[in-house]
């Protein structure tokens, strides 16, 4: 069972992601956010394994906005996969400075996909609201420390 500080982190976390969420469809009507079955279409046609469904959160899909009530998907390579990395942190120069964890997962399908993968780095700090997005190749080039984290379950 998580402890009480975990549990309250993660309602963070997922809150601070929505507020994300919500500033970047707000910000720039390019930004799509698909629902659990447009998400598995997505994937079909992206020929992505199940394990890649939680790798990103919104989608960027080459003429299209947020204000359009149906898409018709057919065309995978205007469909661009879009991993948010949200903060309250200020930032004037986003990303520069941004901390942030990213799974396994994440990184290989943005290997996978290429361009058509892309971290967005949202700063909701009141005076730096900015997104900034990157492919694996424009994130790598930035990196200044990577360390990997192990996230393990025991047996009951």
């Amino acid at each position: 069972m998580a402890s009480d500080k975990s549990y309250k982190i993660t309602i963070s976390n997922n809150k601070t992601e929505k507020e994300g969420i919500d500033f970047l469809i707000s910000e720039d009507p390019k930004f799509l956010n698909p629902d659990a079955e447009s998400r598995k279409v997505i994937m079909a046609l992206l020929e992505l394994d199940s394990k890649f469904k939680r790798a990103f959160d919104l989608i960027l899909i080459e003429g299209h906005y947020n204000q359009e009530s149906l898409i018709d998907l057919h065309k995978n390579d205007r469909i661009t996969l879009v991993e948010l990395k949200t903060t309250k942190k200020f930032l004037p120069n986003n990303p520069k400075g941004f901390f942030f964890g990213a799974t396994e997962n994440e990184f290989a399908i943005a290997k996978k996909l290429g361009n058509k993968y892309k971290f967005c780095f949202v700063s909701l700090h009141e005076n730096s609201k900015s997104y900034c997005l990157l492919t694996l190749s424009e994130l790598n080039s930035r990196i200044q420390n990577k360390r990997i984290q192990y996230q393990i379950n025991l047996k009951r």
